[in-house]
Parts: C-alpha cells; sequence; structure tokens
C-alpha cells in the first residue's frame, strides 16, 4: 500500500483511513467553575457621551506632508518657470513616447515667495494606470532643483484633458497631424 493510493481508489486506503480516524478520540476538557466575584461587569459609558460630538465633526488634521504653497510670486514664477519645465520634460507617460508637457497634461505651475512650486496637471483619463507615478515623478523631479524649496502637484480634472491640448510636436510625433 503506498503513501497516495487513495489517489487510485484502492479499497486498502479506505481501509488505512478508516483505521486512523478510530484510533484518534476526541479530547475532553474538564469544565472549570468560576466565582460569581470574578466575572467583571461590564461597563458603560457615563450618560452623556453622546453630546461630545466634536471628534466626529472637526476637520481631519493636515497630513504631515501636505504642503501649502502661499500666493504666486509673478517674479519668481516667470524666472523659475523655464527650468522648472525643462525638467518636467523629462517625465514621460509609460504607454505614450511624449513627455506630459507636450501632451499638454501641465494646466500651470505657480511659484511662491518662499519658492514653494505649485503644478497643476491632469491625467490622459481617470483611470489612467500611471496615475500614482506620474505625479510623484514630477513632484520629486521639480522638488530637486536647486532653486525650489519645496513641491507639490495637484491632480485637477477641469478642464478634461483631450488631444487638442496636445503641442504641435506631440500631435506630429504621435501621427496627429
Amino acid at each position: 500500500m503506498g503513501l497516495f493510493s487513495f489517489l487510485s481508489g484502492s479499497k486498502d486506503a479506505d481501509v488505512a483511513t478508516t483505521e486512523v480516524s478510530s484510533a484518534v478520540a476526541p479530547a475532553t476538557t474538564p469544565a472549570v467553575e468560576v466565582p460569581a466575584a470574578a466575572v467583571a461587569e461590564p461597563t458603560l459609558p457615563s450618560s452623556d457621551w453622546h453630546i461630545n460630538t466634536e471628534a466626529l465633526t472637526a476637520p481631519p488634521p493636515p497630513k504631515p506632508d501636505t504642503l501649502v504653497v502661499g500666493p504666486p510670486d509673478p517674479a519668481l514664477t516667470a524666472a523659475m518657470q523655464a527650468p522648472i519645465i525643462d525638467v518636467i520634460k523629462t517625465v514621460y507617460d509609460p504607454e505614450i513616447p511624449v513627455d506630459i508637457y507636450e501632451l499638454g497634461l501641465i494646466y500651470e505651475i505657480i511659484v511662491d515667495a518662499q519658492k514653494q512650486v505649485l503644478v497643476k496637471m491632469t491625467l490622459t483619463s481617470p483611470a489612467c494606470p500611471s496615475a500614482q507615478q506620474i505625479p510623484s515623478e514630477v513632484r520629486y523631479k521639480v522638488k530637486a532643483l536647486p532653486e525650489v524649496s519645496d513641491a507639490v502637484v495637484e491632480i485637477v480634472w477641469e478642464p478634461p484633458w483631450d488631444k487638442d491640448r496636445m503641442s504641435e510636436a506631440a500631435r506630429l510625433q504621435l501621427g496627429f497631424l
């Protein structure tokens, strides 16, 4: 009788299984008495627990990595826009062989007085498989510029992206002209 004889459907396997199962007896544990004083009664909250709803209605605390960019500084925005655009042009959508700036995904670049940068951008679709990767790459590349103190990328859906937002070079490269 082999180890896997039950796979062949032989009756020896049924006998072996029966012998093993009858050899194991169920274990029983003796009952233990617990004195009534040892059982604690559940405690209920005070009668005014329902009055304090502050925790439920308060706004959530800000995330530690949330950056609030101040009002735009037009002079700094103009001065820093070219290097920011240059670094953004190194970010590509993995499915399209054109950089995201030429695709028209960048809507606005704002620099404040502390040299914090806000990049407003969109994606080709809300179901974009690179929805996490592309904005993160934009943020880290912009933040790596020596003249930038910090950066944040905001995804916007209005106006929705369409192929008319692409540059002429991108249309030519993708064969849309």
